[in-house]
């Protein structure tokens, strides 16, 4: 079983509207309202995809208990934690036309102690099962960072693969703390790192602990660097219009199904495997009509796929 977490859930709301004009009332469709927050996204990918899942997060208010309602018609195995501040929402607006979403994100609402407590008791309770534990998201305003920080180190005590994709000072918590893997994107890695160059940022991640760093590039693709030395690049041969929400949290997927297979990604084809199979299903992502879910014909072009090698790197101090 693979758990996902997601400490900051959302309602995802979506509307699409044939040209995006800032300043002008628009006439649309019925939008679109389902349970949402990257860990959610990541739990309804692998589902999709034939894996064993649970989806762990928390609900509150009338919008968490909207977002209860939707995972329980959903089929998707998950546990929710009841919390009493409100669920935040989440607000992606597609611009057919530009092929292109505007997202609004409500920060979300700190927890108080005690429901955090249960949240991340949970998690290590699950998680000691699982095969992997994916973090996915960013945290909520004011949430303590030891929480966090001592879920993953307990994780990893007991050999659980634990991937972490967020954001901020969350991101080299989580590298320190000696999360598996770390999936920023290309703006949140040189936020994290103060720089903007993304082998020698990846790297700066990289003695902090973490066995792999995977970076998303959007349309460049992504970089995908090993604690061992290994480092290629992967991009879809096309570039594919849509909603790009969901994408990241489609590689977060694929790096779970890698984790889950080989938890040091030490096969010696298996940077290419995961390397393929991130670029596809983030392109299938982008193809679907809302985040958590694959085009089904572009997920399966893994070989369409074009890896190249990235520059020459050391193996960092004690690698195996």
């Amino acid at each position: 079983m693979i758990l996902t977490v997601t400490p900051n859930p959302a309602l995802d709301m979506t509307w699409q509207v044939d040209r995006l004009e800032p300043g002008h009332s628009h006439r649309v469709e019925a939008g679109l309202s389902r349970a949402g927050g990257k860990g959610l996204n990541v739990a309804r990918v692998l589902h999709q995809q034939g894996e064993r899942v649970m989806a762990l997060t928390k609900a509150g208010g009338v919008v968490g208990a909207e977002l209860r309602a939707d995972l329980e018609a959903s089929g998707l195995v998950h546990r929710l934690i009841p919390v009493v501040a409100e669920t935040r929402r989440s607000l992606t607006l597609v611009d057919e036309s530009a092929a292109s979403a505007t997202v609004l994100n409500e920060f979300g609402a700190a927890p108080t102690a005690a429901e955090t407590a249960e949240l991340w008791d949970a998690v290590l309770s699950a998680g000691s099962q699982a095969r992997v534990v994916a973090i996915s998201g960013s945290q909520p305003r004011d949430a303590d960072p030891i929480a966090l920080i001592s879920a993953i180190a307990a994780l990893r005590a007991q050999g659980v693969p634990v991937l972490v994709d967020t954001s901020g000072a969350a991101l080299i918590d989580a590298a320190e703390a000696g999360a598996t893997a770390l999936k920023p994107n290309h703006h949140e890695l040189a936020e994290a790192t103060g720089s903007a160059d993304v082998m020698s940022a990846a790297h700066a991640l990289l003695r902090r602990g973490p066995t792999l760093v995977l970076v998303s590039q959007a349309e460049d693709g992504m970089l995908l660097v090993h604690r061992d030395g290994r480092a290629v690049r992967a991009r879809f041969p096309e570039v594919v219009r849509g909603n790009a929400t969901g994408a990241g949290d489609a590689v977060s997927a694929a790096i779970s199904v890698s984790l889950a297979g080989d938890p040091a990604l030490t096969a010696h084809d298996g940077l290419e495997v995961l390397a393929r199979r991130a670029a596809a299903w983030g392109a299938a992502a982008v193809a679907a009509p809302q985040a958590g879910e694959l085009d089904p014909g572009i997920a399966g072009r893994t070989a369409d796929v074009i890896i190249t090698p990235a520059s020459a790197a050391s193996p960092l101090e004690g690698a195996s």
